[in-house]
């Protein structure tokens, strides 16, 4: 067996990567894929950029989200997939678009700070949210109360096709400027969620 810091031949490793990619069920990192293949990050990460240009015309694409790789389908065949893939996925609220955002830009955040800003009660969006996997409860905040703390998951980011949070367009608040619901959610909104698999 090949040392995983010895160079293998161009194309060794993109047969066992693109079987990893199609099995997993999560985005797979560079390091957890070399760990399987028994190869360095490297070779793994120029096997990958083959593997992406091989399948860039095609109806499924590799696609980075979420800090790992991952199969998707291509851009161009979201409606015959989601058209197959009956009953449709339910798009988010506007009420539920908000509420993302300001915990995206703002995480870790307590319900109260969420309601503070939307000026609405946001029991029930908050709970939609954690049922569909894109918030997920992270603690206490330190203060009278101990309110629960929220921020987003990686589903959130393989939802809206982001790599990391870094990825959320920036807002361009003045210093003191209080944040705005729309600036927020249009953020958000501007990353919709590609077809799933």
């Amino acid at each position: 067996m090949t040392a995983p810091d010895e160079m293998r031949a161009a194309g060794e490793l993109d047969r066992p990567i693109e079987a990893l990619l199609f099995v997993a069920g999560e985005p797979l990192t560079i390091k957890q894929i070399a760990k399987l293949v028994r190869a360095g990050e490297l070779e793994v990460a120029t096997a990958l950029a083959r593997i992406e240009a091989a399948y860039a015309e095609r109806g499924v694409v590799v696609r980075e989200v979420a800090g790992g790789y991952r199969f998707a389908t291509a851009p161009l065949a979201r409606d015959v997939v989601e058209a197959y893939l009956l009953p449709p996925r339910s798009n988010l609220s506007t009420p539920a678009l908000e509420t993302l955002a300001i915990v995206a830009y703002m995480q870790p955040v307590t319900k109260g700070e969420i309601e503070a800003i939307r000026g609405v009660a946001s029991d029930s969006v908050v709970s939609t949210l954690l049922d569909k996997g894109l918030i997920v409860e992270t603690g206490r905040k330190d203060v009278v109360g101990r309110p629960l703390l929220y921020k987003t998951t990686p589903g959130f980011l393989e939802s809206f096709g982001l790599r990391s949070l870094d990825d959320l367009p920036e807002m361009e608040l003045e210093h003191g400027q209080p944040l705005e619901l729309e600036l927020l959610t249009a953020a958000v909104t501007a990353h919709a969620p590609p077809a799933q698999e």
